[in-house]
């Protein structure tokens, strides 16, 4: 069913396709039709950052950035559910066009730019939402807010979407707003990562419960950047570590009419960076940090090599764009059978 629908998706504008996609999910929700889509995988209980998943696959970040499909994306099978990325006030995001499929290598470039009707639109949407389930919520700053400023658009998020949120990203390894990568730079991130959790600890301390705060780092950082945001990690009190945004690298689609595009390259060419970049960060980090993989999943064996490589849990969004939510479920059941492997 999904091919079919894909076919017709693909003769329109991205952008366009991804917003009549969210609206085809949520009607199938809502009127019954949502087996049609995928059917549930059974469950795989899977524990890390002190939170139990029903199964460790999970949606990534940006294709529901204000929380307004939580209850039917999650009806689809997913173990978890990231919305956002979510900023203190509603921005329009970049001009358009902004995002780009590029089919003959399973990619997608975009440059939406946190485009999101702000923080407390997002938490209002997933308040209503009656998904009891685990709800990560990734945050942001505006683009209009400076570097030396951002903080203060993180901690303006982090108070206002703490109460709802099952876990807190904190997004820093976006390509398409000006100048936020430079905050994964080792001093800038140990004071940053510092004051997020400080931060987290005072608001734990005021709701009674202790929410984990998870880092999102991009996959273009040199060994050297990586070893820096290692230590930094491993002295602070962050709870894990998503690996990995997108990426500007644009070798693997080189030739292809819209490489040059600006933007944030995902999809299969993203994979093998993206799991050497969980792999030595898993190494660097010894096990004392639960970790996500995300960058390139198509396959149930691109899971397996996600868990491989040492994630904990795992999540993609692109997949779902080229394959629909039966990788969902493929997913699910690879892990499954590479676990009852390994326990045999």
């Amino acid at each position: 069913m999904y091919s079919l629908a894909r076919s017709l998706l693909f003769c329109l504008d991205a952008e366009r396709a991804h917003d009549l996609s969210l609206t085809a999910i949520e009607t199938a929700y809502r009127t019954g039709f949502n087996p049609l889509l995928a059917t549930r995988p059974k469950a795989l209980p899977t524990t890390a950052f002190g939170i139990e998943f029903p199964n460790p696959v999970g949606l990534a970040a940006g294709l529901d950035k204000n929380a307004a499909h939580v209850d039917a994306l999650a009806s689809l099978g997913f173990g978890f559910i990231e919305v956002g990325t979510t900023t203190p006030r509603a921005q329009p995001g970049n001009p358009k066009p902004r995002m780009f499929r590029l089919p003959e290598h399973e990619a997608v470039i975009n440059r939406l730019g946190f485009n999101n009707d702000g923080v407390d639109a997002l938490v209002a949407n997933a308040e209503r939402a009656r998904f009891d389930g685990v709800l990560g919520i990734n945050i942001g700053k505006n683009k209009d807010t400076p570097n030396e400023n951002a903080i203060d658009d993180y901690l303006f998020c982090l108070e206002r979407v703490y109460p709802r949120a099952s876990y807190v990203t904190v997004n820093i390894s976006s390509p398409n707003t000006q100048g936020l990568r430079d905050l994964q730079e080792e001093e800038t991130l140990r004071c940053f990562i510092g004051e997020i959790c400080e931060a987290g600890e005072r608001h734990a301390a005021t709701h009674g419960k202790r929410k984990p705060i998870l880092l999102k780092i991009a996959p273009d950082l040199g060994e050297l950047e990586l070893d820096s945001i290692a230590e930094v990690l491993l002295a602070s009190s962050i709870d894990g570590l998503i690996c990995t945004n997108t990426t500007i690298d644009r070798r693997a689609v080189s030739g292809h009419r819209y490489a040059n595009e600006a933007g944030g390259l995902s999809g299969k060419p993203l994979f093998e960076r993206s799991t050497a970049v969980l792999r030595g960060m898993a190494e660097r980090l010894g096990g004392k940090l639960p970790l996500i993989g995300v960058g390139g999943i198509f396959t149930g064996t691109d899971a397996v090599a996600k868990i491989q490589a040492g994630a904990n849990l795992v999540q993609f969004y692109t997949g779902m764009v080229y394959r629909g939510p039966a990788l969902i479920g493929e997913s699910v059941d690879a892990i499954r059978a590479l676990l009852d492997r390994a326990a045999a």
